[in-house]
């Protein structure tokens, strides 16, 4: 048996110990190693300079693990890790058809790959939750339980490129600072681990609970070649680790569709029928199943028009607990509103929006405490992080309400109060003129985190709103009824004025119109030939209200501008 001692150090943290010591050795052979893992991590070098391989880990001659990577067998782009948690003083067979010596520079360590620079780099998002590693997509399984706030979510933890679905997962206690944990769902022989839904079962529908200890069970959709089929999994851990269901699938609706588009299940419980309900996207629309223990599904009907990741939920109108409405909604954020009697929903109004921009595939909490009694949403902001070992990123939670409006009943949505604890240096001033207003926004133009409230007056139907370095945070044209070239149409239809709650990220824009009337999202992109910062523009404008915070990182490291 040969033993290795390879010690590679780069200027910013040490690129590996293969030290293959005998406690933790392995035998190198031209495409596989064999270890015994010690330590918590297995560090990956990526390099997308070469195509993707498949690599697979196996465990007593069983594959346990198998995905798609970019493995490095030179200098590499960036480091992925592996919890091994689980396989702690087994050996483990590495097997990787790359070149002769690619899996050289794999070692095990109980640091990832770079933790020295990890939430300080460069592109980073300081308030929004991104993954430490990887790329992340749609929410998944949002759900509150005994204090914390639960996010799972589409990851690929290999490449900060799309693939290799699992199930990411972050905890939070107050919907703000997150705490990433181990991966939830892996891939498996029913394929890869696409979006779904986390229910907690108290009483004990499914049979998956112990004693006093509810299960949370998760309901989702495995993809493969073939068809998207609904599975489910349960904890016992509150979500730390997952035990899927010998019997899965427990939906395979591929042959009534006709299609593969079958995804996405959103699970809640229905009181007044005493039944699980769950909201799936098939081929052209969202369908209704009912269900008694989550395992035994029931198809009750099919409403068309809408594409992926569906939500259905009930809201007070006006915060009247006594008036409802029931929202049905799709990814792209477009909604109906009407009723549902457990097994159909009857649209009264719609399709409206209430959003764009990057926001996609958004998802509510479940299991919210009747005391709190707010519906809370986030989601998945479509924003690149430029040349990061990770990807994406997830826009703030806000909380929805319907409003009685002019046009008929109409969803907002607004920042939870919980993000107010990180403003800090705030300053506000009153009737303003826009050159007094530029004056005070001047000293704030390279600010990489900011919130700021204003209120504009115009005195011409013209376009009018707030720059920075050329960027338009805000453009309302009134002539054409637009904000930022989207139709906007105020409430008071013969209102001069226009609010906004713009929420700027080191790469990210958010913004709330009209105490949340129309809220959209995209890219921070500075015009690198402008250098006015923020600016003011328009008609002979008045700046009625200015208020101006920084805002604090989360990740409670210096921010990086």
């Amino acid at each position: 048996m040969l033993y290795y001692f390879i010690m590679i150090k780069t200027n910013q943290f040490a690129l590996g110990v293969l030290a293959l010591l005998l406690s933790g050795a392995g035998q190198i052979k031209a495409d596989s190693l064999t270890l015994k893992i010690t330590k918590k991590y297995l560090n990956l070098p990526v390099s997308h300079q070469i195509d993707r391989n498949v690599l697979s880990m196996k465990v007593d001659g069983k594959t346990e693990r198998k995905f798609d990577i970019r493995l490095a067998a030179d200098k590499p782009d960036y480091w992925v890790f592996c919890d091994m948690s689980e396989y702690k003083n087994k050996d483990v067979t590495i097997v990787y058809p790359g070149p002769d010596g690619t899996l050289k520079q794999v070692y095990q360590d109980n640091e990832i790959a770079g933790k020295d620079s990890l939430y300080k780099e460069q592109n980073r998002p300081q308030f929004h939750f991104s993954s430490r590693r990887g790329w992340n997509n749609d929410p998944n399984g949002l759900l509150y339980y005994e204090g914390e706030y639960h996010l799972f979510y589409q990851h690929n933890p290999y490449e900060r490129e799309w693939g290799n679905m699992h199930w990411g997962h972050a905890v939070s206690r107050d919907l703000i600072h997150w705490e990433e944990l181990p991966v939830a769902l892996y891939p498996d022989e029913h394929g890869t681990m696409f979006s779904g839904s986390v229910v907690v079962d108290y009483t004990n529908t499914a049979g998956f609970n112990k004693g006093d200890t509810p299960a949370l069970v998760a309901i989702y959709t495995a993809d493969n070649p073939e068809k998207e089929i609904q599975c489910i999994a349960y904890s016992l851990d509150k979500g730390r680790s997952w035990k899927k269901y010998s019997k899965n699938p427990v939906i395979d609706s591929k042959a009534k569709w006709n299609s593969k588009d079958t995804r996405d299940p959103k699970v809640f419980w229905h009181k007044p029928t005493n039944k699980w309900v769950m909201v799936l996207n098939e081929r052209d629309g969202h369908s209704i199943y009912n269900s008694d223990n989550l395992k035994d599904w029931t198809f009750e009907s099919h409403i068309t028009g809408f594409w992926e990741c569906p939500e259905l939920f009930e809201l007070a109108v006006d915060g009247k607990g006594n008036t409802t409405r029931w929202v049905m909604y799709g990814a792209s954020g477009t909604y109906m509103i009407g009723s549902f009697d457990g097994k159909k929903f009857t649209p009264e109004s719609g399709k409206h929006y209430f959003l764009t921009g990057a926001s996609y595939a958004a998802q509510t909490f479940t299991n919210i405490p009747e005391s709190d009694g707010r519906r809370i949403q986030i989601g998945w902001g479509r924003i690149q992080a430029k040349d990061m070992p990770f990807n994406m990123l997830m826009l703030l939670p806000v909380e929805l309400s319907l409003h009685t409006t002019n046009n008929g009943i109409r969803m907002y949505s607004k920042p939870v109060t919980e993000l107010d604890q990180l403003e800090k240096e705030v300053q506000q001033w009153r009737n303003l003129t826009i050159d007094q207003a530029n004056n005070y926004l001047k000293p704030y133009a390279d600010e990489s985190c900011m919130r700021i409230k204003t209120k504009l007056k115009l005195s011409h139907a013209t376009s009018a709103g707030l720059k920075l370095f050329g960027q338009s945070l805000v453009d309302y044209d009134m002539n054409f009824n637009l904000v930022n070239g989207v139709f906007y149409s105020p409430d008071d239809f013969t209102s001069m004025e226009i609010e906004a709650d713009i929420i700027i990220d080191k790469t990210s824009v958010e913004v709330f119109i009209d105490g949340g009337a129309y809220s959209y999202s995209f890219e921070r992109k500075a015009d690198m030939n402008n250098t006015n910062g923020f600016q003011f523009f328009g008609n002979n404008i008045e700046v009625l209200d200015l208020k101006i915070c920084t805002m604090k990182s989360i990740w409670n490291v210096g921010l990086q501008k």
